[in-house]
């Protein structure tokens, strides 16, 4: 597991080739209904030792500060990593879910050559003790490999909504493998309703030509089971680029919808400037946001495109469509000119 900092970012490289797309957008009134599905988010090395000790530490919400605490103590008897010099460089690290990259990580410092670090450190995150307590804590252990990927050792989660807060002691808690869910990458944000069309150039009339330029049609029409970050909601809207052009031209939004988690959104957005050709190397990127006064939060996203891993001959991390991204656009170059209907699960970028 990489403990940089995740961003959301894009690099891109233009091309002459590249469409030079115009875009507008439009709002049209339809609804669908949609059901769950899930997609990976973890990484790391999970694999090469078995979870096995225990973990100490206490929680407390500083009413006056309002800040969740997590006292981290020690740790006893954990798994060895490196068996030929039969040493593990452990450190604590913990995560407020749904959401983690919302509240962050807070890590403990690395203790070296032990499976009993002591710690005795507080993990400290400023939070509203409302959201808190819908929230759960993720607590988990890790070697600490410079050269390489750190190790799971094994990790505790505890519902927050249900946790009895008058219990600010000291207490040992065992600590367990990977659950299944999280090994296999559960992950579910949300589901995307949405219509895609294909307008060749001069397919609806040879004169005067039209349209000029082949056109993509986008219809958002509603999001369902987004992950709720507050009490009241969530105040959603959605982003749309067709990379590998991330300028102001390409990029497009819908509107805010407030305190809800299954928005409906009917926004159409029609991006010009396609050469049939452009389709296999474009890829239309939706991203659903929480719209907040200081910063938006990620919720989610899908790219529609090939998946190919190349855009005009060149290496981009974001054509990494998933089989069901791949298909939906697939079908649209095969049916110019007709809505094609899709059901897309949102997925960490």
């Amino acid at each position: 597991e990489s403990d940089t900092a995740s961003e959301i970012s894009f690099q891109f490289h233009r091309h002459k080739k590249s469409p030079s797309i115009g875009s507008h957008s439009s709002d049209m009134a339809s609804v669908s209904s949609v059901s769950g599905s899930v997609l990976s988010v973890y990484s790391g090395d999970f694999g090469s030792v078995d979870a096995q000790g225990t973990v100490e530490f206490a929680l407390d919400y500083d009413e006056k500060n309002r800040e969740f605490q997590v006292h981290v103590s020690q740790c006893k008897d954990l798994a060895v990593v490196d068996e030929k010099k039969g040493r593990s460089d452990p450190y604590v690290k913990t995560y407020l879910l749904p959401d983690k990259a919302r509240m962050g990580k807070r890590k403990t410092s690395v203790k070296k050559r032990t499976v009993n670090p002591i710690y005795n450190e507080v993990l400290r995150y400023k939070i509203e003790k409302m959201v808190l307590l819908i929230q759960k804590l993720n607590l988990s252990v890790w070697h600490n490999d410079p050269l390489g990927r750190n190790s799971f050792l094994g990790e505790i989660e505890i519902d927050l909504a249900s946790w009895d807060w008058s219990n600010r002691k000291l207490n040992w808690y065992p600590l367990k493998p990977r659950s299944l869910s999280a090994v296999n990458g559960v992950d579910h944000r949300g589901v995307m309703s949405l219509s895609i069309k294909y307008v060749p150039p001069g397919s609806l009339g040879e004169w005067p030509k039209n349209p000029p330029s082949g056109e993509v049609h986008i219809w958002v029409k509603d999001v369902k089971d987004l992950l709720q970050l507050r009490p009241s909601g969530v105040d959603s809207f959605v982003k749309c680029y067709v990379l590998p052009d991330t300028s102001k031209k390409s990029y497009q939004k819908t509107r805010v919808i407030k305190r809800d988690t299954n928005p409906v959104f009917n926004h159409t957005i029609v991006y010009d400037g396609f050469h049939t050709e452009d389709l296999k190397d474009a890829c239309v990127e939706l991203t659903v946001w929480d719209h907040e006064k200081l910063t938006n939060h990620f919720l989610g996203g899908i790219r529609l495109g090939l998946g190919t891993g190349l855009s005009y001959g060149i290496s981009v991390d974001w054509m990494d469509s998933t089989q069901e991204e791949v298909a939906f656009w697939q079908e649209m170059m095969l049916a110019a000119n007709e809505w094609i209907e899709g059901l897309l699960p949102l997925r960490s970028l």
